[in-house]
């Protein structure tokens, strides 16, 4: 047997519903002994953070909502199966119920490799915040506080902003997670 050529294609999915695709589309997959013909099923996904309750939390979101990429090659009853997916509206292609498209390879790697990349620098966050910025301080004690950056702290991610309480200056060492840039 030749060796099978596949290629990347989007699945438009509804929104919101990427994960259970995935999931369907990986049980179908399998259950019709499809695997030489589906290499990957890939949702792409960045990393969010976000404080709830004081706590710096991670969260994966998707950054092309709505779509789902598949390594595959759409021979035989492959692209009906995709098609019969629950919640799965078709493949982007051209025209309406035209030939699906594959991606170009350039496209492929962009997303791929913006994936990866997310991945790596998963920790690394640079917040471009400038001393005399105004800031308002979104966590914690004074929360809602709205003050200016008088001292920035890249190693430990953290400034000391000049906020006034009571009519008093006060300096409050923050975490940048604790503090947004005000408009």
């Amino acid at each position: 047997m030749s060796e099978i050529k596949k290629k990347w294609y989007v699945v438009r999915a509804v929104s919101g519903k990427e994960k259970k695709v995935k999931e369907y589309l990986e049980l179908e997959i399998s259950r019709l002994k499809l695997t030489d013909f589906v290499e990957q099923v890939l949702i792409p996904t960045e990393k969010v953070f976000q404080i709830r309750n004081g706590k710096k939390i991670s969260k994966e979101k998707n950054y092309l909502p709505g779509y789902v990429l598949i390594e595959a090659s759409l021979v035989g009853e492959v692209e009906h199966v995709i098609k019969g997916i629950p919640n799965v509206i078709g493949f982007l292609g051209t025209e309406k119920g035209g030939d699906p498209v594959p991606m170009r390879l350039s496209e492929v790697n962009r997303i791929l490799g913006k994936v990866d990349e997310l991945l790596e620098t998963e920790e690394e966050m640079k917040i471009p915040f400038v001393i005399g910025e105004p800031v308002k301080v979104i966590d914690g004690p004074f929360n809602n506080f709205s003050g200016t950056i008088d001292e920035i702290n890249e190693d430990k991610k953290k400034l000391k902003v000049m906020v006034k309480i009571f009519g008093r200056k006060n300096l409050l060492e923050l975490s940048y997670m604790q503090v947004e840039k005000e408009l």
